[in-house]
């Protein structure tokens, strides 16, 4: 199943989806039949056939939750805790110094350094949201940028060549 920020379900989302169906087995002992169970828990009637079958089959057991589906993930939670300390430092540290903004590539590149274990671009995206980050627009401002020099070309010199 595909979601529109491209990773599966939270645990939160997970311990919610997993009450609904531990509710639909409450019903089902109860001998309310699958298409009255869809139309009050607000599932479709497929779900609820598919979880009376796997319930009439291991009882309530059967519809707990199995966790998240897939591999687990490669970055371990010690590595996260590192990365995080890594960023914070700054491209220039890990030798990137023409400019001071973090892509994906150069993460991705700083994991495999250390790690030595390689991500690819979208893994590396994945994992940075995971951990909070989200996708930032960089300011194009020069190092030697000199804000008194840009306050007084903004007070005297703009109002003068400005057209009336």
């Amino acid at each position: 199943m595909r979601y529109p920020d491209g990773g599966g379900l939270t645990a939160r989302e997970r311990a919610r989806r997993e009450l609904v169906r531990l509710e639909a087995a409450g019903m089902f002992e109860e001998g309310i039949a699958p298409p009255q169970v869809a139309k009050r828990l607000r599932v479709s009637r497929k779900s609820a056939y598919a979880w009376h079958a796997r319930w009439a089959e291991g009882g309530a057991d059967a519809l707990a939750s199995k966790g998240p589906s897939g591999r687990p993930s490669r970055m371990r939670p010690e590595w996260r805790a590192w990365l995080e300390e890594a960023l914070k430092q700054g491209p220039a540290a890990h030798g990137w110094v023409e400019d001071q903004r973090w892509t994906l590539a150069r993460v991705a590149t700083v994991i495999a350094r250390r790690f030595h274990v390689r991500f690819s671009i979208k893994q590396t995206a994945r994992i940075l949201h995971e951990m909070g980050f989200s996708v930032q627009v960089p300011q194009h401002r020069a190092v030697e940028r000199d804000e008194r020099a840009v306050a007084t070309w903004v007070k005297e010199t703009w109002p003068r060549v400005e057209r009336r």
